[in-house]
């Protein structure tokens, strides 16, 4: 075999294991783990971040566990993350034991090497009475913060377990297909049949992939035939009802999905805001990968003197920062980092931003403000609130059993909330 066709190595587990554990230690230090896990070499990064993310999944079990099975809290971060990594593997897959063991211990610095292996072989033989007890804990069985069960529990008395459930799934995949290109799902899928994948249409330009894959293996992803787009996410562009001609704002746009889903349904004047540069550049690669164009700005949502023009717009999209509670699955780090008074926080910077960018639609346009949230405090409350300040604010339907649609978790999507805002003429 020629050299140069040769795959390319597969990191030994313990190099995955010891690069999981890094980005978990980053998150018991109070930090997300995402940068860490994209700056990883491309061969280590797909199996450090199935280890990670599987982990901070699961971490209020294995919080649950390890202490039971060491008499003193272990206060290094990574030899702690280590652990809570290989108890989360241990549990998922009991036949690989020994193998994790050994590459447990293999990937922990030299001083933790004695303890890790002490403490794995520890759970192993109390495992069945060790997980029973887990089992009758709520935080362990459930593996979310307390609070965030209660808020559930209150808020969804009939859907919590499977919000739940599915926040502890691995998240789906699903492609956009790019409204411009005019490709059918049917004639998409016949070229993700040949490209070795399997999806299914769940409408006619969303697709739901079988097994998640890099987007290199996307036909026609750099040609900007697909895009990646959750389902749920997906509902913002068609809802706010653009149509040629039309000003448009994507507020807090990277980066830049729905701003290109915007474009790809309409010929409309788009400018994408976000407060962060780099995000911007973001957007930028997007529409370039796409064949689009739009104004680009990076400024203050709440602050539209230091960007605004003075034209109004027909069409403005607030998808606000939140606390992000119905895509954990995503990033599961966020359960653990997030504490009650961020959910507040969040709704006072939302409510800022609505009252700041409402005098910018036009008389009779349409503002349509979402959250990837499932707290009422940044939802249904939120628009109420919105409301009763704003008098000349009509709520317009979405589709859901009430004005305002909200997405819980499934197997197809994540968890949206959606409100659609008429500014009377």
């Amino acid at each position: 075999m020629n050299a140069l066709a040769r795959p390319a190595r597969q990191p030994p587990l313990s190099e995955a294991l010891a690069a999981a554990a890094a980005a978990v230690a980053q998150t018991l230090s109070g930090r997300t783990p995402d940068a860490f896990l994209d700056a990883l070499p491309a061969a280590l990064r797909p199996a450090a971040r199935d280890l990670a993310y599987t982990a901070l999944r699961d971490y209020g079990r294995g919080d649950y566990l390890l202490a039971r099975l060491m008499p003193r809290p272990l206060k290094a971060a990574k030899a702690r993350a280590l652990l809570l990594i290989a108890l989360s593997r241990l549990e998922r897959r009991p036949e690989q034991a020994h193998t994790l063991v050994d590459q447990a211990v293999a990937a922990a610095d030299r001083p933790f090497k004695g303890l890790t292996n002490a403490v794995l072989r520890n759970f192993l033989r109390r495992r069945d009475t060790l997980l029973a007890a887990a089992d009758a804990d709520d935080v362990a069985r459930h593996r979310h913060p307390r609070w965030w069960l209660e808020l559930l529990r209150a808020t969804y008395p009939e859907d919590w377990q499977a919000i739940v459930s599915a926040d502890n799934a691995h998240p789906p995949m699903t492609l956009r297909l790019n409204a411009r290109c005019r490709i059918t799902s049917a004639e998409y899928l016949e070229r993700l049949k040949a490209a070795g994948c399997i999806g299914y249409a769940l409408d006619e330009t969303a697709i739901l992939l079988d097994d998640p894959r890099p987007v290199d293996r996307l036909p026609g992803f750099h040609e900007g035939l697909v895009s990646v787009q959750d389902w749920g996410a997906q509902r913002a562009a068609r809802l706010l009802d653009v149509h040629d001609g039309m000003r448009v704002l994507d507020a807090c746009a990277a980066p830049g999905g729905k701003a290109a889903h915007l474009l790809e349904l309409a010929d409309i004047e788009l400018t994408a805001l976000d407060s962060d540069a780099a995000r911007v550049k973001r957007i930028a690669d997007n529409f370039a990968r796409l064949g689009l164009a739009g104004t680009l700005k990076v400024g203050d949502a709440r602050d539209p003197a230091t960007w605004w023009d003075g034209r109004p717009f027909d069409r403005i999209l607030v998808d606000a920062p939140c606390s992000a509670s119905g895509v954990v699955r995503r990033h599961p780090d966020i359960k653990w980092l997030r504490r009650p008074e961020d959910v507040a926080a969040f709704a006072r910077t939302q409510a800022a931003i609505l009252d700041a960018l409402w005098p910018l639609l036009a008389p009779g346009g349409k503002m349509l403000y979402c959250t990837c949230s499932l707290f009422p405090a940044e939802n249904a409350a939120q628009v109420s609130a919105f409301a009763k300040r704003h008098p000349d604010a009509r709520r317009l339907p979405t589709g859901g059993a009430l004005p305002e649609l909200q997405l819980l978790p499934t197997a197809t999507h994540d968890g949206f909330y959606y409100a659609l805002l008429e500014k009377s003429p």
